[in-house]
């Protein structure tokens, strides 16, 4: 009896001890202890983890977002709401078009635009009659969104749905009471007759209703329906499962953490976590240890790189020239995917209901080149598990003779993410030598360097929250590309004969260099004498080609002049309307000509609100 009871102890003693040996993890959100130190909470953080939906998500790496509607038609990017149903008539739409070519792209996942901000519906909805259901296409009959999830089905592709929580044409946005229900109605529909979606994307547009009160969104109420109809959907953006990395470039941070501390778009909370960290989404640093020392939370908050492979998110025929180049997507790959994110690529399809050869070309090179690029690993073994302390190494052999230019390597970020400082160096001529270091790793990370040929590859980790867990390093062979994309012509009028009235200073706006610009205090309006006169059709404005965008202009008025005394108002929507976050060249057309000497660009509004005017280059348009 003695025997068997001190079997049993033995038997639980050894139990406890492993239990307690065993990790614990903190899957999406971990809460801090009030009095926890700075080595409790960094502990705590290093053992965050995604849900089982955020991890498929991150290993997809490509995704595409299709940008289609009504303003495909109207060449709007933010539509009114007031535009007629019956433009809205694709001749030729496909959708087994789009995705095959998205999925010869390399593309994992299809995410389309039902509804914009002008409240237009891709869809058969029962809320509102401004959908395809009044289109001539396919006789109000029609279904974008069902041909899209059929079409992702026989392809084997992932399907998600960006809602617009903006809505210009419901007469109920602004009660947001009555908005919330129609916008929950809206998504109730898209959530259960299409059947598995895999994400869910809103961003946080809002305004005034008619009622002049601005929208104030249930975002609980609104979670808690995907959750409910799907549950392994990911939500993004003011979703809390998929982060918007602050801009719209295609840009990562050099240091991107996953386990992150600023709070989900949509909690309640966010304001005032956000302030009393000295946060916003474009903030360089967003999960350092300093932060966390003043955090409360942490979050599992991955960021998602969006960006539009044209210059407008949806499809403009005079924007065919100006495709981005594979250089340039291939730069965008390194600093989003190669950058611990994810790369949602906006490919808009066009007024046939087709995606353009050109994008579809493109699209190809680009999954062609990392396919290259990325098929053989040089480096031998380089997927076995590595669990490095603080100041290990670790060699690896690289094939004999093989050329590389591109260092990989992965953490197991089911085990969280921790690296805080690598080191890579290569091995030639019998000596060591420098080739690359990093900051994060999280899910991947890639980093580029001078063509070597080396016989080992060391790594060293320098800096890491608790036992770094490496799961992957390669070495690899990148061809070097030249960017041959066109130049994006500003002006149809050429300006080496303007001349900026009463201010000499201000001819750099219109000096064909972005760069070079024309600031001014206050809201100031430029006035230009072109020196002879011109039919103009409308005005390009860019905004300075830097990372200060102070004074760029939000709203504006434009006129035009004959004599530089009497002006004419011309008709423009009046806002450059995603211009801070979308800081490009933007395109105004007034759909008529005026015959006009002088012009005038009147700033109504800065981005930020700021009493300032900056004017990178403006041109004018004839067509």
């Amino acid at each position: 009896m003695k025997k068997t009871i001190f079997s049993l102890a033995l038997g639980l003693l050894m139990v406890s001890c492993a239990s307690q040996s065993k990790e614990e993890y903190y899957e999406k959100h971990v809460e801090f202890p009030a009095d926890a130190t700075i080595e409790q909470k960094v502990d705590m953080v290093s053992r965050l983890v995604p849900t089982a939906q955020q991890l498929e998500w991150q290993q997809m790496e490509f995704t595409a977002f299709l940008h289609f509607g009504m303003n495909t038609f109207t060449g709007n990017e933010w539509g009114h709401g007031t535009d007629s149903p019956e433009l809205f008539n694709p001749t030729e739409l496909d959708c087994e078009q789009w995705v095959k070519a998205l999925k010869d792209g390399g593309f994992k996942m299809a995410l389309i635009t039902a509804k914009h901000h002008d409240g237009f519906c891709l869809w058969q909805t029962a809320t509102t009659e401004y959908s395809v259901k009044n289109s001539p296409w396919k006789d109000g009959k029609g279904d974008v969104v069902r041909e899209l999830r059929d079409a992702c089905e026989k392809y084997g592709m992932k399907f998600g749905v960006y809602l617009s929580p903006w809505d210009r044409n419901a007469p109920s946005y602004g009660d947001s009471p009555a908005y919330n229900k129609f916008f929950i109605d809206q998504l109730t529909e898209l959530l259960s007759n299409y059947g598995e979606v895999h994400e869910v994307w809103f961003d946080g547009a809002c305004a005034e209703g008619p009622n002049g009160k601005k929208q104030e969104y249930d975002w609980t109420a609104i979670l808690a329906k995907i959750r409910e109809l799907q549950p392994k959907a990911v939500t993004a953006i003011m979703g809390d499962d998929v982060r918007w990395v602050g801009n719209e470039g295609g840009l990562g941070r050099e240091t991107e953490w996953s386990a992150t501390v600023i709070p989900p778009g949509s909690y309640t909370h966010k304001k005032a976590a956000k302030e009393a960290l000295g946060l916003e989404e474009m903030s360089k640093d967003l999960g350092s240890r300093a932060l966390v020392a003043q955090a409360q939370e942490a979050y599992w908050y991955p960021s998602e790189v969006d960006v539009s492979i044209r210059p407008g998110w949806f499809y403009h025929a005079e924007q065919d020239g100006q495709v981005r180049s594979l250089a340039n997507l291939v730069n965008i790959y390194y600093r989003s995917v190669g950058c611990n994110s994810v790369l949602l690529l906006n490919i808009p399809p066009d007024r046939r209901g087709l995606i353009h050869e050109i994008d579809v070309q493109r699209i190809k090179e680009l999954s062609d080149y990392i396919n290259k690029t990325f098929a053989e690993n040089y480096v031998e073994n380089g997927n076995e598990a590595w669990s490095a302390q603080v100041g290990e190494s670790k060699e690896y052999t690289v094939k004999a003779g093989a050329m590389v230019n591109t260092f990989l390597i992965q953490e197991d970020i089911t085990k969280g993410q921790r690296v805080e400082d690598f080191l890579v160096e290569v091995y030639s001529n019998g000596a060591w030598q420098y080739a690359t270091e990093g900051t994060t790793i999280g899910y991947k990370r890639l980093l580029r360097f001078s063509d070597c040929q080396p016989e080992k590859v060391r790594v060293t980790i320098r800096g890491s929250r608790a036992v770094a867990n490496i799961s992957n390093v390669g070495l690899y062979y990148a061809e070097p590309l030249q960017d041959k994309g066109a130049r994006v012509r500003l002006s149809d009028v050429k300006t080496s004969e303007w001349k900026a009235v009463g201010m000499e200073e201000a001819s750099v706006a219109f000096d064909g260099n972005p760069a070079t610009a024309w600031k001014a205090e206050g809201l100031t309006a430029l006035v230009v004498d072109m020196g002879k006169e011109e039919a103009v059709a409308g005005f390009c404005y860019a905004p300075v080609a830097s990372e200060d965008l102070t004074g760029t202009i939000y709203k504006y008025n434009f006129y035009v002049s004959a004599d530089g005394q009497t002006w004419e108002k011309c008709n423009a929507n009046g806002e450059f309307s995603n211009i801070m976050h979308n800081p490009v060249p933007y395109f105004v057309r007034f759909g008529r000509t005026y015959n006009a000497r002088y012009f005038k660009l009147e700033p109504v509004s800065e981005i930020n609100a700021a009493q300032k005017t900056t004017i990178g280059e403006i041109g004018i348009l004839v067509k």
